[in-house]
């Protein structure tokens, strides 16, 4: 089946977007991108120019405006729209309004039933369950009874007081909360009750709903993902295999990614590393047949110290971290692997074309994300000019940046101060560690604030996390 004819509309900006652009340039398609006014300095315009002219640039109010992204659409006779991450990349009511509108136009990513029946947490649980994937414990739908939350908390301190953890800890969570907005935690029966009231009514006022999710607390875990592929028939998922984000600020933001998800090869685990990677693998691909997935994805996992895996949730579109690991991968011996590519390919109906015995790996792949911030003042977000950023090219290096490089950036402070990434692979987990940490002691960034003091960013965190990747 051809692609050619359509036209894409990158509803998404900085570095995202600029890799959608070249995937799509890859693929012989058009594209046209957009920018806010606040944004218009941003690299990612002057690659849509340089790669598609000035008629791929169109200027609009907010990157979460669904009208105004679709009257783009329409005036530039987009066929399809790649949401990138974050913004509209996981609202099935955006997708599907795409797809069934007047006009009709491609989702790239999955359909809208997959993003909506996936982005249920409670669905994905409930699922996971039947399909016996082990998921966090707890209760798999919402809670809107008193006596059943205390018998479902009472049981869960009783399974964590059983596996001998010293401090048990219950979650008390909003079920149709998100990003962190009502969730709290208990350590006994005796402020249970008082947190399941609050929370239950805080989520009445703010979500309309006062269903309550009762889970257990995880602590001293490595979280690891398995990257997904399928095409439109949902038929044959495949996995680019793990990778291993434990390395995060205080917020829980991903600062470093490495592929794969453990490298038992070297380090030592009390557990059978490899064999977990493949059991996480096996369920996500279980799933994922079970469902009809027809895109790019990502199952989310953690793994406790004792080699135990349990599922959090499905991402139900391209993660900033795809480039680690397609990395580390060949298709029928090719490395020139792009799962941006390929999603977009798949996404416009082409079959997937090959099979799980056509990928292989080698290698170990980390990727920094480069981000102006103080890590010694809770990685706040540093505000300012970026005056230069600047690398010595190495074929074992990939950076991919919305920062212009040939003249001065001011960071609009309406958005986060994501700078940079930086993918790369080694050999084996040493050869990367040592050729990262040669990275970041080349790397040349600098800038000032509005007082002219110096900027700050996360490279020294970063080299020191470096040291101790893909341990326990």
């Amino acid at each position: 089946m051809s692609i050619h004819g359509n036209t894409v509309l990158i509803a998404n900006r900085g570095e995202i977007a600029v890799r959608i652009m070249q995937a799509c340039t890859d693929l012989g398609l058009d594209f046209v991108a957009v920018h806010t006014e606040e944004d218009r300095h941003s690299g990612h315009v002057d690659a849509a120019r340089k790669l598609g002219g000035d008629k791929a640039v169109y200027r609009i109010n907010n990157y979460l405006d669904a009208g105004d992204i679709l009257s783009v659409a329409d005036q530039a006779g987009a066929t399809a729209i790649h949401p990138g991450y974050g913004f509209f990349s996981e609202n099935y009511r955006f997708a599907r309004r795409v797809s069934e509108r007047d006009r009709p136009m491609t989702f790239i990513g999955p359909s809208w039933r997959v993003i909506r029946d996936l982005g249920d947490k409670i669905n994905t649980k409930r699922l996971a369950r039947s399909l016996g994937v082990p998921t966090v414990p707890g209760s798999d739908r919402a809670i809107y009874d008193e006596m059943e939350a205390e018998s479902i908390a009472e049981s869960l301190f009783e399974f964590q007081t059983n596996m001998g953890i010293k401090r048990p800890v219950v979650l008390v969570k909003a079920s149709a909360g998100g990003g962190g907005m009502g969730i709290d935690e208990v350590e006994d029966m005796a402020r249970f009750r008082q947190t399941y009231r609050r929370i239950r009514n805080y989520s009445l006022r703010t979500f309309n709903d006062e269903g309550v999710l009762i889970e257990q607390r995880v602590f001293n875990f490595n979280h690891l993902e398995v990257q997904i592929v399928s095409d439109r028939s949902g038929k044959n998922p495949v996995h680019f295999g793990t990778r291993n984000c434990s390395v995060q600020s205080p917020g829980l933001q991903k600062r470093i990614e490495v592929a794969p998800g453990f490298w038992p090869q070297t380090l030592r685990y009390e557990f059978a590393a490899a064999k977990v990677l493949d059991d996480i693998t096996g369920y996500s691909l279980s799933i994922a047949r079970e469902i009809g997935y027809d895109n790019v994805g990502t199952w989310e996992w953690i793994v406790t110290p004792d080699g135990k895996p349990f599922l959090m949730e499905v991402n139900t579109r391209i993660q900033v971290e795809n480039g680690v690991s397609a990395d580390i991968a060949s298709v029928r011996g090719d490395s020139n692997v792009n799962l941006i590519r390929e999603q977009i390919r798949i996404g416009l109906g082409q079959p997937l074309g090959y099979s799980q015995e056509d990928i292989s790996f080698d290698g170990v792949s980390i990727e920094y994300r480069i981000i102006a911030e103080d890590t010694e003042n809770g990685f706040a977000p540093w505000v300012g000019r970026i005056d230069q950023l600047k690398w010595t090219p190495c074929d074992w290096l990939s950076v991919y940046t919305h920062v212009p490089l040939e003249r001065p950036y001011q960071i609009p402070t309406e958005y986060d101060p994501n700078l940079a990434l930086a993918i790369i692979k080694g050999a084996d987990l040493e050869e990367a560690k040592r050729r990262g940490l040669e990275f970041l002691a080349d790397l040349r960034l600098t800038g000032v604030d509005s007082g002219g003091q110096a900027m700050k960013s996360n490279i020294p965190f970063l080299q020191d996390r470096t040291e101790n990747l893909l341990e326990f």
